[in-house]
Formats: C-alpha cells, structure tokens, sequence
C-alpha cells in the first residue's frame, strides 16, 4: 500500500499523521526536552554565524534559539497568514532574500522529511486569512512550498472536512455533520452528510478570525493603552492622536517583525519628544527592538486559556520597566471578542445557508481546535443547536488524522 501522510500546517501549530499498514492512524510525536509532544510550532528562526551566513532552526529549536539570544536572532511566526496576501513577496534576513515558499518549505522539511512513494494529504482552510486573501493563490504557493520542501505527489483537502471524517469513525449510523475547525488564522465550517457509502460535502464557509484574534483584543484593550495607545502628541502646538496603525502592528504578533523597521522605530522616537507620555512610547521601542514579543504573547494567550476555565485570570507580564499586572474578567473578555464572536456567528449560518439546511437538520457538532473551547464561542453552537448535540475532542490532531484518512478514502476511489 502506498504510504499516506496527512500534514495540518497550521498558524501557530502544526501536526503530522500517518495512515498504518493495519489502517489505523498514528500521530508524529516530537521530542521537546524530556517529553514528547504532537504539535510542533510554526515558527522559524534565523540568526548568524560568525562569518555572517545565516543558519536556522524550526518548531522547539527556533524557540529555544530565540530565547538564547533575542536581539541577535529573527522570529518567523505566522508564516500561513501571509499565504494570501500578494503584498508580501519576500523578506530579507541577514541580507538574504526569502520567498515566502522558501520559508514555508524550509519549516516543512523540519517538521518531516519527503516519504519516498508517500502521498501527501495537506491540510487547507476554506478562506485564508487576511482582509481580502486570494484563496487560489494561497494555495499555489502552499503547494510550491510543499514541492521545494520535497514532496511530489500532493492532495490538498479542506480543514474542517478533515476533522470530520476523523469524527465520523464514531457515528453509528448516517447523520448530517456541521464541523467547526478553529486555528489561530482562521475559522472554518463545514456541513458534512456521512452515509455507510461514503461522504458528501453539502456546504462550506471560512473567516479570517481565531485564536490570534481573540489575543489582538486582549493585548488592545489591557496592554496597548500602557504603551502610549488613545494618548496625543504635538505638532506645532496642536494635539494630534499618536498613529493608530503602530498598536495594530504590536497586537498582531505576525506583524511585529516588520515594526522593526528603522524608519518606523525612528517615527516612534519622534513622536515621543512632544507626547503626553513619553515613556510609553519608549517602553513600545524597547520592546520591539529587544524582541520581547514572544514572551508577551505567551503571557497572553496563557491568559486567554485560563479565562476558558475560570471567570478571572490575572495577565502578568514584565520587561525591564514595563510591567503589567492586570485581572481580567470573563464577562470583559467576551464584549472585547463581540465583534469576532458576530462574524463566527454569521459564518456558521453561511455554512448552513449553502447547505440549504436549516438548524434542526444537523444531527450533531463537532468542534476542534483550541479557540472551540472558549466558553463564548460554544455557547454560539449551543445557542444555535443545544448543548446535547455538540461533541469534540483531538483539539490539536483532528485534522491531520483526517487529512491521511481522506487520504485513504481517495486512494480507495482511485482502485475503483
């Protein structure tokens, strides 16, 4: 039987499945430290040797490297957001050119080698992330990525499709399936009808909103204002708001290696001559150039966990002079993602209203991903479908599981 793997590359994680001779799936396990893990981090990071050739590291590697010496190295996360967007065509790192492909196949060749003979099954969104993403080119240059990075025979499958077909080894009988797969990009749906004979997609929707989204919020609303956002700076007297686009930027973690840019650095130091509080723009300057978002972004997004679990989380964090110690409220938290929880909402309506189904003819819910266990966002499902009928489970390792099952099916079809 020819081998088939199923690669979820995902935002902020990604996992490697395996479809086995005997037709069960086993999931890569990924040694960080003394323990092993199924994810593996989407990230990269480059820094230089003596005579100024880059070197590089991925996933546990590049964070460790990070964290060793930050102010020497280049963090390369988010990689997948960027997929969409024509705007970006390279970066430089160390004087070196990269595409976007190069990096994407450089984090793939880390994250498993080519199988010779194997298909690959890789793993899609329904839409891409980002304002207005080409989704076909997106998937152009994933599969380029996925070609310099060694791999020869792709298939590409749908996200939520993928974790559907992993939950469906469960069903008992036929039922119609709405699938909802949160990244940290994006957030997909899908309506599913499984029948003894096969599966048959009825309907598909996609938002550019998830996890990373839900971590833009906390950081606007509890850290931003403390490094200088709604406050004002002079221009010949007058007062003038300091520029919106710089805490956009800080919020977003793919966004904040291009802060680093010496002229938007020197923009911030201008403006902090005539601001009202200059040493909140100092500290946003020391924590860009020092690379501290990577520590302010775990903080954050620890946060954002433990308010799944609890009414009140406190986000902590300090960076030289710049701390913050702040208890956050659940009931805060949900009227920051009001505007994210909405769109959620009308996409898993889209995905009902191209199914032409209403929300009595879905059977059952399955939710993924690590945003499905936000209490706000599976009270959407509940109020739409109730509790009894929603499931989950293999937040991290649905799709991929899915992706070398789809696999399998596909290759079944292909034997006639």
């Amino acid at each position: 039987m020819q081998p088939i793997i199923g690669i979820d590359f995902g935002t902020t994680n990604s996992v490697v499945a395996r479809l086995m001779p005997d037709g069960h799936v086993e999931t890569a396990r990924f040694a960080i430290g003394t323990d092993t893990f199924d994810v593996f981090r989407s990230v990269l990071c480059f820094w230089a040797e003596a005579g100024g050739a880059p070197r590089h590291a991925a996933g546990p590697g590049a964070i460790e490297a990070y964290l060793e010496d930050p102010l020497a190295s280049r963090l390369i996360m988010s990689m997948k957001t960027y997929l969409a967007q024509r705007s970006f065509t390279e970066t430089r790192i160390f004087s070196r050119a990269f595409t976007l492909e190069s990096l994407i196949a450089l984090f793939l060749r880390a994250l498993h080698a080519p199988v010779a003979g194997a298909r690959l099954v890789a793993g899609r969104p329904v839409r891409f992330a980002g304002d207005m993403p080409d989704d076909g080119l997106a998937e152009t240059r994933l599969r380029a990525a996925f070609t310099e990075a060694g791999w020869h025979d792709i298939d590409f499958a749908l996200e939520p499709e993928a974790a559907g077909y992993r939950f469906a080894r469960g069903l008992g009988g036929a039922a119609t399936v709405l699938v909802g797969d949160f990244g940290g990009g994006t957030s997909d749906f899908s309506v599913l009808r499984y029948e003894p004979g096969g599966v048959t997609a009825l309907g598909h929707s996609g938002v550019g909103i998830a996890g990373d989204s839900f971590d833009y919020r906390i950081i606007d609303h509890v850290v931003s204002p403390l490094l200088g956002r709604n406050d004002s700076y002079r221009v010949m007297g007058k007062p003038m708001p300091i520029p919106a686009a710089w805490y956009t930027g800080f919020a977003r973690w793919h966004r904040l290696s291009l802060m680093r840019a010496p002229k938007t650095l020197r923009d911030i130091a201008e403006v902090a001559r005539t601001a009202d509080h200059p040493e909140r723009l100092h500290h946003l300057v020391s924590l860009i150039e020092e690379e501290a978002g990577y520590a302010l972004y775990r903080a954050v997004s620890g946060v954002k966990a433990a308010l799944s679990r609890a009414p009140r989380a406190t986000l902590a964090f300090r960076h030289e002079g710049f701390a913050v110690e702040a208890e956050i409220a659940r009931a805060d938290f949900e009227s920051w993602i009001a505007p994210d929880l909405a769109r959620l909402g009308a996409a898993i309506d889209d995905a009902l209203a191209e199914a032409r189904l209403p929300h009595e003819a879905i059977d059952r819910v399955f939710l993924t991903g690590g945003t499905s266990l936000v209490p706000a966002v599976r009270a959407l499902f509940e109020a739409r479908f109730g509790a009894a009928r929603l499931a989950g489970g293999g937040e991290f390792v649905s799709v991929a599981e899915g992706l070398a099952l789809i696999g399998q099916a596909r290759a079944a079809a292909r034997m006639g």
